[in-house]
């Protein structure tokens, strides 16, 4: 499953698990060209601070997956395409949906358009657990019902169908991976782990104020999900137009979790509830809990990085941040 020599075309890969990916694939001896999102202040996000080799071994472009044309030119002469740019703010999606379904779903048909327009031998379609609501089984197969508890889980479902179309419609090699809560170096403060550990070590909290802690989630590390991602983007057998989780099928409370990290970072601070981090009642996804015995069966993948460990890693690299003044001691960051 070496990439090799291969031309892989990563977007989204400013982000967190983009840019892991990146790194991950030109360790693989892969040509990768990296999608940031055009800003005006010189920065390619997450990039910026990976290893400088492997960023220098990267071709670097900045665009916008709405913009049809700029990815109709940057498909061509490409193997290989990772689609991983998305808006993918929950509480965001509350105020401004409108603009979920011009990045999540024109985006994602821009991208299907271009790899179909230039016959690329693989698309990987990221999705999110989001799309099945509070579980109505335990584990959830892929065939568990798609719930859009929220207008961000509406925008990716709706860009998973597309992409299930241009399989069934056109034949394209598109494979749809469905991660689960995906955490570790580099993840936003939107997400809750990142949020617990930073409060955890900030001196100037003098508590970790948090949302609901009763929702159970099946986190995974990021070097895992990376792993699923090369897995989908090369393995033979796969079915085109499905979706395949990953996930370790292990469920954790948000309150379990937070004692976890409250041991990794030494604190004895309180948990407080935060009630702007609460989402609407009927919009709370209870559980999530993946059955990844079809990802596993197609391509051999298997999660290797247990929790309790993820999260060690996770404090030290938010310690080497706040020492070395990366982070500003009691401010509160959504990069």
């Amino acid at each position: 499953m070496s990439y090799r020599g291969k031309r892989v075309l990563v977007t989204g890969a400013d982000g967190f698990i983009g840019s892991h990916l990146a790194e991950a694939l030109v360790r693989d001896n892969a040509e990768v060209t990296a999608l940031a999102l055009y800003n005006a202040f010189d920065r390619y996000g997450w990039l910026d601070e990976i290893d400088p080799d492997a960023r220098a071994s990267m071709t670097l472009v900045r665009g916008d997956i709405r913009d049809g044309v700029a990815m109709h030119r940057l498909a061509e002469g490409h193997d290989v395409v990772f689609h991983l740019a998305a808006l993918i703010g929950i509480p965001y999606s509350y105020d401004s949906a409108q603009s979920y379904v011009d990045v999540n779903v024109t985006g994602t048909l821009n991208v299907l358009e271009a790899a179909r327009a230039h016959a690329l031998g693989r698309v990987v379609h990221t999705s999110t657990s989001e799309v099945y609501g509070t579980a109505q089984v335990t584990p959830i197969p892929e065939s568990h019902p798609l719930v859009a508890q929220s207008p961000y889980a509406a925008s990716k479902i709706a860009a998973d169908k597309l992409a299930e179309s241009y399989a069934l419609s056109f034949g394209l090699p598109v494979a749809i991976l469905r991660p689960f809560n995906t955490y570790g170096p580099r993840q936003s403060e939107r997400a809750v782990i990142p949020t617990v550990i930073r409060q955890a070590l900030d001196p100037a909290c003098d508590a970790i104020s948090v949302g609901d802690t009763t929702p159970t989630r099946d986190f995974n590390h990021v070097g895992d999900t990376v792993a699923a991602f090369l897995a989908v983007g090369a393995a033979d057998g796969l079915a085109y137009g499905r979706a395949y989780n990953a996930g370790t099928g292990t469920e954790v409370s948000v309150g379990a979790m937070i004692e976890l990290v409250r041991a990794a970072t030494g604190t004895n601070k309180p948990v407080a509830h935060d009630a702007t981090r609460v989402r609407p009642e009927k919009s709370e996804v209870r559980a999530l809990i993946s059955d990844s015995r079809a990802l596993r069966a197609a391509t051999g993948w298997a999660p290797k990085v247990e929790l309790k460990a993820g999260l060690a890693g996770t404090v030290a690299w938010w310690r080497d941040r706040l020492a070395n003044g990366q982070v500003r001691a009691g401010a509160h960051y959504m990069v």
